[in-house]
């Protein structure tokens, strides 16, 4: 565990009422103090704009915290004067948020980096808002409320680069001694995806988040990071294949083993706990295709006795929907290419929860790979902008396509927690606010009146994934299952007729109009 020899100052990370302009400039003619100190000086109310999550999220998060630490030891040791603004806002924030003793060396004058990053000295903050709604958080998180980039521009710039530089080998080792943070190379971070992580953290209620090139590459990693070698893992029979094929062929090569429930067995998922020392029960939730639904709540609580971690998948759910962490999950994973993204355009993955787990992710995801390209960043803050007028009228045109649908006689069932027909619709009222913009069915026929009603759908197109803008339809049996024997595929639960129809944000009524004329061609 590495020091930065900083007094501990608490800076908020925003403030109520008009923003000022950054203008922060470095002094080059700032006294040079030896390597234990910096020489960079900035207005004081430069660190009042930057996010303190954004000094704390990210592996490597930048200049922010080199800023707030330089201010520090430059008024308190060089003898540089305060300005008058400079005590203000920082008496203001250490009376308004104080340190907690315990978190400090026995020196009183060291803060502690953990894992590169974090100052045990500041507290977990909420951010001090004026904004009170998902929607809201959702386009300013990271951004309007605080972010490491220095720019007058409303949209959040793309920092193409695959590496940081350091101004003179001092500061280089300040940086490796841990006196300092900074970025140094792009698998590590970048300033662009950190404005992701501070929106997805907000909208989730996390205190860090990672975000990672796809949403297999957040559950590998997850499921890597945190289970031990000849560990064992409880999840459920409903998911997403890919990560059912890795749990059931890759993770047996560290000796980890799983026990596979259905979602609603709570007495399983007791039984497997009371037979293994369980490390983690990992599910979606909703799931996929069949949109069961966990309680959330109640398994947090048993795992939690037990001393097994919680992760939930909540692409289906989205963190408008759901709030895994609230309910008692200690990760929550989404496959951000799905809603978050929104467009059918970019591919990237995500995990929120306490700042020590995602740093236990984050230690493994460095050494991995599988970095999120600031581009895609990029793609994901801008769609994250309409994220919560997309899944409003996702949610709707759902819900009423769903009872449509049961109503409909060529339609044999229809999967969707909307509906009080769903073996979890209580559960799914009590913990979603929201249930989705995704709708599984089975027409009354075989495969091949199955492949004639897709292909009489003029909207949505047939492909695989979900969650974006354009309507998606596919079937099961064939996009997904196809390698296997239809017995095999039935062990599954997966029919020949089955169709996932992921709505899109098209108009309700030309949506049902499509749905209604193809089902009439059968």
């Amino acid at each position: 565990m590495a020091v930065c020899t900083c007094p501990p100052r608490v800076f908020t990370s925003s403030q109520p009422g008009p923003r000022p302009r950054l203008a922060g400039r470095i002094d080059a003619t700032a006294p040079f103090h030896g390597l234990s100190s910096l020489i960079l000086r900035f207005p004081p109310n430069f660190v009042r704009q930057l996010s303190t999550k954004a000094r704390r999220n990210c592996s490597n998060i930048g200049v922010a915290q080199i800023v707030a630490a330089s201010w520090s030891n430059n008024n308190s040791n060089s003898g540089i004067p305060a300005a008058p603004s400079a005590t203000a806002v920082d008496a203001a924030a250490t009376a308004a948020i104080p340190v907690d003793p315990a978190k400090l060396s026995a020196g009183g004058d060291e803060a502690v980096f953990e894992n590169d990053v974090q100052l045990e000295a500041l507290p977990d903050l909420k951010e001090a808002s004026f904004l009170s709604s998902d929607g809201s958080l959702a386009i300013h998180a990271g951004e309007r409320l605080g972010r490491g980039i220095v720019t007058d521009a409303i949209t959040t710039p793309v920092v193409n680069t695959s590496a940081y530089f350091f101004k003179k080998t001092g500061d280089l080792i300040d940086f490796k001694e841990k006196r300092a943070t900074s970025f140094e190379y792009g698998r590590y971070g970048n300033p662009t995806t950190v404005v992701v992580e501070e929106k997805i953290s907000a909208l989730e209620g996390a205190e860090s988040t990672m975000i990672l090139a796809s949403g297999m590459c957040a559950s590998t990693v997850m499921l890597m990071a945190l289970v031990p070698a000849g560990g064992h893992i409880v999840t459920t029979t409903d998911c997403y294949r890919k990560t059912r094929i890795f749990i059931e062929t890759i993770l047996p090569k560290m000796g980890i083993t799983a026990t596979i429930i259905d979602p609603a067995d709570v007495k399983a998922l007791e039984s497997a706990l009371n037979e293994h020392k369980v490390s983690l029960f990992f599910t979606e939730s909703p799931t996929n295709p069949f949109l069961r639904c966990v309680d959330i709540k109640l398994v947090s609580e048993l795992c939690h006795k037990k001393g097994a971690l919680v992760c939930i998948d909540g692409t289906f759910a989205t963190p408008l929907n759901q709030k895994a962490l609230a309910l008692g999950a200690d990760l929550v994973v989404h496959s951000a290419t799905k809603y978050i993204g929104g467009h059918n355009d970019v591919l990237a993955g995500c995990i929120s929860g306490s700042l020590k787990l995602v740093s236990e992710i984050r230690t493994l995801h460095h050494i991995l790979g599988g970095a999120l390209n600031p581009n895609a960043a990029y793609l994901i803050i801008r769609g994250m902008k309409t994220l919560h007028l997309r899944v409003q009228q996702q949610n709707s045109t759902a819900s009423r396509m769903a009872k449509i649908l049961e109503a409909h006689p060529k339609v044999a069932h229809v999967y969707y927690p909307g509906l009080p027909s769903h073996p979890e619709h209580q559960l799914a009222k009590r913990q979603m606010t929201g249930f989705g913009g995704v709708v599984s069915f089975e027409i009354d026929g075989d495969l091949m009146t199955t492949i004639k009603f897709v292909d009489a759908l003029r909207i949505p197109y047939i492909a695989p994934s979900f969650g974006g803008c354009e309507s998606i339809v596919d079937q099961p049996a064939i996009m997904s299952y196809w390698d296997l024997s239809q017995s095999e595929r039935i062990t599954y639960g997966i029919k020949d007729n089955l169709v996932r129809f992921s709505f899109g944000v098209e108009d309700f009524e030309d949506l049902k109009a499509d749905i209604m004329q193809a089902l009439e061609t059968i």
